[in-house]
């Protein structure tokens, strides 16, 4: 398989895809959008480009292999396809417009500067029901605080740890006993990050045009219930007036 890759440079003479083998171990790790490392020219630092194609062959005979995937950064093909829409309409790179279309923080090259995702320690049942009620049956669950904590993950399956602790009351050391035990495996699961999460916004009043706003919105409004294909240059204050 071939990977046509955009080199991430705002160079005018690298705004066009170049031809990478994708090794066979990489093969499911490769996307359209996925953002890799590859050897370039005669740098020795490795180059990082976004696939934005894969392909069958090459009108290349050697080709040099992708070196590496970064496998959490990477875009789905609509966006590439975007990307490649606005280098054409105002006359940029495609890798600077790929750039615009990742999550805040990660579009740098260096890895050390970028935005870590996030994620918690979660909880989730290893044992299905019937295995975790023969087991008290037969006494091999005793503990309550093991017990309780096991018939509430049969309701809420995977659920973060500090949220298990609180709702059952429960210290971190039970829920490490259930897991050595094998009933329930704690893992990282990535959560997405909430810039709004403490911003307070507070809800606006009702908002009145001014008086040459009010008169242009009667002139298009009279237009559009006229069915009149009229065109409007508005210019002025854009700010609309609190009550």
């Amino acid at each position: 398989m071939i990977a046509e890759v955009i080199i991430n440079s705002n160079v005018k003479n690298l705004n066009r895809t170049f031809d990478y083998n994708i090794p066979f171990e990489m093969e499911d790790k490769v996307n359209i959008g996925s953002r890799v490392l590859v050897k370039f020219g005669n740098i020795k630092k490795l180059e990082e480009g976004f696939v934005v194609n894969i392909k069958d062959k090459s009108e290349w005979d050697s080709l040099k292999d992708i070196s590496a995937v970064e496998e959490k950064d990477f875009i789905d093909e609509p966006k590439i396809e975007l990307a490649k829409w606005m280098a054409r309409r105002y006359f940029c790179n495609v890798s600077d417009c790929i750039k615009l279309m990742l999550p805040p923080g990660t579009g740098t090259k260096d890895v050390t500067k970028r935005v870590k995702e996030k994620s918690l320690n979660s909880v989730r049942l290893l044992k299905n029901e019937l295995e975790i009620n023969e087991d008290i049956e037969c006494k091999v669950l005793k503990s309550e605080k093991q017990i309780k904590v096991l018939g509430f993950l049969l309701d809420n399956d995977d659920v973060l740890i500090s949220d298990l602790e609180a709702i059952t009351e429960v210290s971190r050391a039970i829920i490490k006993t259930l897991e050595k035990n094998g009933y329930v495996e704690i893992y990282e699961k990535q959560v997405e990050r909430n810039p709004f999460l403490h911003k307070v916004i507070e809800k606006s009043g009702k908002l009145n045009f001014t008086d040459e706003q009010q008169h242009a919105y009667e002139m298009v409004e009279t237009a559009i219930d006229d069915y009149m294909n009229s065109e409007f240059l508005l210019y002025g204050v854009t700010r609309i007036r609190k009550n």
